[in-house]
């Protein structure tokens, strides 16, 4: 399938990252380190009630207050605000001091209404209505396959349960926002985006200008994780403050805004069946469940309740399910894409009751997903994995490690998708023998430009350092945003097209048969006075999608303080064609220690009677340090004949399973809640109460009766 060259010099190896020194040195320009000649800060004023109609905001104080160049609403007219934090209004000035003063000087007439901040609660008929037209749980989801009745009956295992899982929030490094130039002739935004071109399209269409007329810069971020892939209302109310103003305006959010309303990964709770024959092949899955997406995906008429949905059954074959998946709204910040959305919950569960299943069946864990595991890597990666991590050594049955501190095991899976888009390049080649390639895709992180050097310079025979990389600007040839796995897949084929392009022109201009190497200085001084400038495009063959994925976890668990400490995880990934080595490895390990803040650290807390999210910055919302990230031991599987597939969302998708499994497979009692804290251990021990968010208290069943009785919505299956 590909035409990647077999032999490789740079592909596959391990090439520092070109913007290492830039980063490590202060010299990599951020959204909020620009700063054109005259810009003004920017601040948003957000509403402090979870819920209330807004009937009038006065700004004419704020504008008259020294410093203040310019005031706008977030919307005109009278609105009802859903959560706390929704954006009002937003000020620039001179200072970050005026413009914070003068935002207490804004005048909001508002009449407080009823809220609902806890899913359990808004399920219940007398909660308040996130929407007046609407019911806060949405219509229902179905898919169905086979005769889940008959499949059950003929299992000779059964196990049942119920899993919670929490939001969790996205808090990047780099908060959302935005440096904003605005004149009549060009908007200029300086973005922390993973998607310089959605926000272009984003912004011309708010402000019903020509794409042409906006240009999106995005030199470097620092993390999005699937929330920076639109300009965002920040983005819209930034430009219309330079536009108002007169100047430039830099709008940078909060750690508290970002808490607020720049999205989440929404929350989930399922009840699941699993049955399976004697002989470990499944045979029926059945899911009710329902999860948080805030308030955008909340009732029927708001959006169809389809925010909380997510792949089941996950990964494996089973013949005959039933699933059945609504959305229930509360007055919060609305979810947003989050690193492989909807497949860490579907993971934790299946896992779980694959393991359970496993252990009523007596048959051996890895076991059971190689009876069932319909794709041929994954298989062959719990095989390595099984090896390597000595499974058979250390898998004993649940429960019989003893002592104060326990050992167990887990293991668990993923899919993904990935692939490529129709990403576009450029290469220019001057006499001087200087080459320089340029692209719109944007560097999140996760090393583009060193992608894109080394792609560049395995077709024209230098070395990664030779080659001047221009990415991130919407002026440069059209590429997709950075999220879905897809950045890699997009960009290496376009510039392998584009680089081949030119090497073949240069050699044509040059009349050398093969310019590449040593010859190279010589064939570039023949070009004359213009340089040879050649386009590219994705190509077909270069790239593909879908990646597996399995990963082992072991762990200690302290039966007197709760604690979980993870001894070590290895992780066995297929990545198709690996372009570079070192930052493919620091994106599964990136992936693993956002999986580890998923299974035991992270989770956004609620405050019922306020509205006001409890936990909103590092020090109250928990996430792994280096203290907390156990060894990581990669296995990659090189596969060129698929070509380049994205990895960044499957290596985090079977964590939090697999530690679950782990802690499950030491101390012998399933925990069915993420994250898996202290109490939650201790609870299941039997050695304090259990916290009310546990499963399987009367009001979740009522809950999930109320999932079944809602009229429902036939969608086609899944598939893997």
């Amino acid at each position: 399938m590909s035409d990647w060259p077999k032999e490789t010099k740079f592909l596959g190896k391990s090439t520092l990252r070109l913007d290492g020194p830039a980063k490590v040195t202060g010299a990599a320009k951020y959204a909020f380190d620009v700063q054109p000649n005259g810009w003004l800060w920017g601040a948003i004023l957000r509403s402090k009630w979870p819920a209330a109609k807004i009937t009038a905001i006065n700004l004419d104080k704020a504008k008259a207050a020294a410093g203040i160049k310019a005031a706008v609403l977030a919307r005109e007219g009278e609105r009802q605000v859903r959560y706390y934090g929704e954006e009002l209004a937003a000020i620039a000035g001179t200072s970050k001091e005026a413009v914070l003063d003068a935002l207490q000087l804004i005048e909001v007439q508002a009449t407080p209404v009823p809220f609902v901040v806890k899913e359990m609660d808004a399920t219940k008929p007398d909660a308040p209505k996130i929407f007046a037209d609407g019911q806060n749980v949405g219509e229902a989801q179905v898919r169905e396959n086979g005769n889940v009745e008959e499949g059950f009956a003929n299992s000779a295992a059964i196990v049942e349960n119920t899993f919670e899982t929490q939001v969790q929030l996205h808090h990047p490094l780099e908060t959302h926002g935005n440096t904003v130039a605005f004149t009549p002739e060009e908007i200029t935004v300086w973005a922390s985006t993973q998607g310089v071109f959605s926000v272009r399209d984003g912004i011309a269409d708010n402000m019903q200008v020509p794409q042409s007329q906006v240009r999106v810069i995005c030199d470097y971020m620092g993390g999005g994780f699937g929330a920076k892939l639109g300009p965002g209302l920040e983005g819209a109310i930034a430009v219309r403050l330079s536009q108002a103003a007169g100047a430039p305006v830099k709008l940078m959010l909060t750690r508290l805004d970002e808490s607020l309303a720049v999205g989440n990964r929404p929350s989930t709770f399922q009840k699941v069946k699993l049955g399976a024959s004697a002989d470990g092949m499944l045979l029926a899955y059945e899911l009710d469940s329902f999860g948080c997406p805030g308030f955008a995906a909340g009732g029927a008429t708001a959006a169809g309740g389809s925010g909380a949905t997510f792949p089941a059954p996950y990964i494996y074959k089973v013949p005959n399910t039933r699933v059945k998946q609504a959305s229930v709204a509360i007055n919060a910040g609305s979810s947003r894409a989050f690193r492989a959305p909807g497949h860490p919950t579907a993971s934790f569960s299946m896992e779980a009751m694959m393991d359970d299943l496993a252990v009523k069946l007596g048959i051996d864990p890895v076991e059971l997903r190689l009876k069932n595991d319909p794709f041929d890597v994954r298989r062959k990666e719990y095989e390595i994995g099984r090896d390597k991590f000595g499974w058979k050594e250390k898998y004993k049955k649940p429960g019989s490690s003893t002592g104060i501190v326990r050992t167990g095991v887990g293991c668990g899976g993923a899919t993904w998708g990935g692939g490529g888009r129709g990403t576009q390049a450029e290469v220019q080649i001057n006499r001087d023998g200087n080459v320089e390639v340029r692209c719109g895709t944007q560097d999140i992180g996760t090393g583009a430009r060193t992608v894109v050097a080394m792609v560049a310079a395995e077709v024209l025979g230098l070395t990664p350092e030779k080659i001047t990389v221009r990415i991130g600007d919407t002026r440069f040839p059209p590429s997709g945003g950075s999220g879905g796995s897809t950045t890699t897949p997009s960009v290496s084929p376009a510039i392998f097209d584009a680089c081949t392009n030119a090497l073949n022109e240069l050699q044509k201009v040059s009349g050398v048969a093969d310019a590449r190497g040593t010859n190279w200085p010589d064939a570039c001084k023949k070009i004359g006075m213009n340089p040879i400038v050649v386009q590219g495009k994705w190509r077909e063959g270069l790239s593909s999608s879908g990646a597996g994925g399995v990963q082992f976890a072991e762990v200690e668990v302290d039966t007197e303080t709760g604690f979980v400490h993870i001894r070590s995880i290895l992780a066995v990934q297929d990545c198709g064609l690996i372009v570079n080595r070192l930052t493919c490895e620091s994106q599964i390990n990136g992936g693993i220690i956002q999986g580890i803040g998923y299974a035991l650290y992270e989770a956004r807390l609620m405050d019922r009677a306020t509205g006001v999210v409890l936990n909103p910055n590092f020090e109250y919302y928990k996430l792994p340090n280096g203290a907390d990230v156990p060894p990581i031991d990669i296995v990659l599987l090189d596969m060129p004949e698929r070509g380049v597939i994205g990895v960044g969302e499957p290596c985090h998708i079977p964590t939090a399973a697999a530690i679950a499994n782990a802690v499950a497979n030491a101390i012998g009692v399933r925990i069915t809640s993420l994250p898996i804290t202290p109490d939650k251990v201790l609870a299941a021990l039997g050695k304090v109460p259990p916290p009310k968010t546990m499963a399987g208290v009367p009001w979740l069943d009522d809950a999930f009766a109320l999932v079944r009785s809602l009229p429902a919505r036939v969608v086609e299956e899944f598939t893997v």
